[in-house]
């Protein structure tokens, strides 16, 4: 490198660092509460903080990218000189939506007004935002609880016959990807600030409920791996084209993690690529126990508590979200970007297959086959019906005539004897 080459590659690391800290040293705005959520009609106020004076006028201008949804009062706010501490606004909610308003204080290069920025969403209804957040708690509990049915049957039967080990296996491997994302999210400050640093006006997407969930799926159905090695599995495994998936996403994240330690991406890649596994498993973990239940004829060691559950749990959280969407007129969650909705779509409309193939297909095959696996042996059960009393009620002359025929068929046996 040159020496001139070097001198400006110096000025330029100089005019940087000098920007990054008078950005720092300026006086900082910051807002008493970064989101908020308004009914229509109902106006409440925002406190701004600014930390250290300045020795002129300022002017905020206050601006939404959704106008119309909200009125901000003033519009145009003006701090005198010298003046610092608390300042209010006031916030009137017009229509339903999400409303990003931005604060910028002029003149520029002042203070530091990136704190200038709140997010207000308006709704229809109270009451609604009350039953949206019950049934978010029922449909939660709904899917944590689906998968002991299948734990508890296991048990019973001492058998794991009838359950695809190809199914436990992807849903393993999804849910701890899962578990992944949303404990280093929720819980490390290195990845939220990453995702902060790429979205900085953004909300963490991670909340407790979520690491709860993911996380103790994921034990659970480790649980009912291990009572695979305990109980009979007949001929049962991982089929090579399960193994063949798995492997496939193994060395996508064996990749992701080489470029992330060697710089080329952010971690923040690698949580995202487990969370786009983690969708991509969703898709297909029912196949292969559809499947079975297909080449079987039968749901026998399936457990439909499991789906029942399931099927609830993803009835109410699709009807979650219609009832957000309208309540605050967010359409564009459900229709703009379908993945969501569209998952729990899919994962009912499998319920709903697996619902048909045990109440109805297979209904008589299962009949069978619980007869089959039943401890008691014909004979006991002709024994157990042999001994119990016949009793004539009178005037019932076909009861009479049963209980003597018993009689002499026990007298002709004994005479033959």
């Amino acid at each position: 490198m040159s020496h001139r080459n070097f001198n400006l590659l110096l000025l330029v690391a100089v005019a940087f660092l000098s920007t990054v800290h008078c950005q720092n040293s300026l006086p900082k705005f910051t807002v008493s509460s970064a989101e908020l959520t308004l009914i229509i009609n109902e106006v409440e106020e925002i406190t701004l903080w600014l930390d250290k004076p300045v020795n002129q006028s300022l002017t905020l201008n206050f601006t939404e990218n959704h106008p119309g949804s909200v009125t901000v009062t003033p519009e145009i706010f003006t701090i005198a000189a010298n003046a610092s501490g608390k300042f209010n606004i006031s916030v009137l909610g017009i229509s339903p939506g999400h409303v990003d308003i931005t604060g910028v204080a002029t003149p520029p290069n002042l203070v530091n007004d990136f704190g200038l920025f709140f997010r207000i969403i308006v709704a229809n209804s109270q009451l609604i935002i009350y039953i949206s957040f019950v049934v978010g708690w029922i449909y939660f509990a709904a899917w944590s609880v689906s998968f002991y049915p299948q734990i508890v049957i296991n048990h019973k039967r001492k058998s794991v016959v009838g359950l695809s080990f190809d199914f436990l296996a992807l849903n393993f491997v999804g849910h701890t990807l899962y578990a992944i994302f949303n404990s280093c999210l929720y819980f490390v400050p290195f990845f939220q600030e990453e995702y902060f640093n790429r979205f900085p006006r953004g909300t963490n997407p991670v909340e407790l409920n979520d690491v709860f969930f993911s996380i103790h799926a994921s034990v659970i159905t480790a649980v009912t791996i291990v009572q695979c090695f305990m109980y009979e599995r007949g001929e049962q495994r991982v089929s090579d084209i399960a193994r063949g998936i798995l492997g496939i996403f193994s060395t996508v994240l064996i990749v992701v993690i080489i470029m992330s330690s060697l710089g080329n991406l952010h971690w923040l890649d690698f949580l995202n690529t487990c969370s786009y596994i983690k969708l991509a498993i969703t898709l297909v973990k029912y196949v292969p126990q559809a499947i079975l239940n297909y080449r079987r004829k039968s749901t026998v060691g399936w457990s439909i508590g499991n789906i029942l559950l399931d099927f609830t749990g993803g009835i109410l959280s699709m009807l979650q979200m219609m009832l957000n969407s309208y309540n605050y007129n967010d359409w564009q969650s459900i229709f703009g970007d379908p993945t969501k909705f569209g998952l729990g779509l899919f994962s009912v409309l499998f319920d709903i297959l697996f619902i048909i193939q045990h109440y109805f297909l297979y209904r008589s095959n299962d009949l069978i086959i619980h007869f089959n696996d039943s401890t008691e042996s014909m004979d006991s059960l002709k024994s157990i019906i042999h001994l119990q009393p016949y009793r004539t009620i009178p005037g019932n002359d076909s009861a009479a005539n049963l209980t003597e025929s018993t009689e002499d068929e026990e007298e002709k046996s004994s005479h033959d004897a």
